[in-house]
């Protein structure tokens, strides 16, 4: 199948006091059935729209859905954060209850109409399992890739070590090939988890409401959360699907995506039927 992939373009959303322009790309758009699933992709927390590389289009075409990638605020090419910009302990919350429901209805996306898939990485699954405890009728089905459903010592360790000098300007030097202002971006995000308060920091109230179909990905490998992380949601939700990859790390996609696709088509084939 051949894929249509349309340019990334930006949306403009009020958000924070603010005027954003977010950006964001569909996939397949016109290959798709209009009726059939839409997936909408949710970046990590230091990704983008291309950061998430040909991962979307992949799984598009094996699934022949359609696809949207958005970029949140501050990030890839959606309008630079403000430096000095600080984020409270709540940031997971507001992206997935006032940011993402921004960005759909400015897209025109109406998920009261045609429930969405969503396909969140890391901080972008938290985002998913958020907004889908928020929206149950919204969501009709939901992959989480590496989800933060509490805060754990590795993961502090982890991002505690992204701020070393020498690693950190490494680092930045990767993501200003993605990200206007990366600099803010990093400070933000490592800012906000590295937080005393955020240790308390748990979203294991809200999965209990989930009302659709998920499947939890995680790498045995990944160095910022346990297998704990997608257990703990099978333990909240039985009819979980849980997929654990060895020799695999934080980024089941990029280590592994032939198996990742697969088991994302088998899950949308057993709960949406044949697409």
């Amino acid at each position: 199948m051949t894929l249509a992939v349309s340019l990334p373009a930006k949306t403009l959303i009020d958000w924070a006091g603010q005027r954003w322009a977010l950006e964001s790309q569909w996939l397949n758009a016109d290959g798709a059935a209009p009726s059939g699933p839409l997936m909408v992709f949710l970046h990590e927390g230091l990704g983008s729209v291309a950061m998430w590389k040909d991962f979307p289009q992949q799984l598009c075409v094996a699934a022949n859905c359609r696809g949207l990638v958005i970029s949140r605020p501050g990030y890839g090419q959606s309008t630079p954060l403000p430096a000095g910009t600080r984020w409270d302990p709540d940031f997971l919350e507001r992206q997935a209850l006032e940011v993402l429901p921004a960005a759909l209805a400015a897209l025109g996306v109406d998920p009261q109409a045609q429930p969405l898939w969503l396909v969140g990485h890391s901080d972008g699954a938290s985002i998913a399992l958020i907004y889908a405890s928020a929206y149950r009728t919204h969501v009709a089905g939901l992959v989480a890739l590496a989800p933060h459903c509490f805060v754990e010592d590795c993961t502090v360790a982890s991002i505690t070590a992204l701020r070393q000098p020498a690693v950190k300007e490494a680092l930045l030097a990767r993501l200003a090939r993605h990200l206007q202002a990366p600099e803010a971006v990093f400070e933000a995000w490592s800012g906000a988890w590295l937080h005393p308060d955020f240790r308390a920091w748990s979203i294991a109230d809200s999965i209990p409401r989930i009302g659709c179909p998920v499947l939890a990905v995680q790498g045995v490998d990944d160095e910022y959360g346990s297998l704990e992380q997608i257990r703990s949601i099978a333990r909240a939700l039985p009819g979980t699907r849980l997929l654990e990859l060895a020799s695999c790390g934080h980024s089941p996609h990029r280590d592994h995506p032939k198996a990742l696709i697969a088991a994302i088509c088998d899950f949308l084939n057993q709960n949406e039927g044949d697409i």
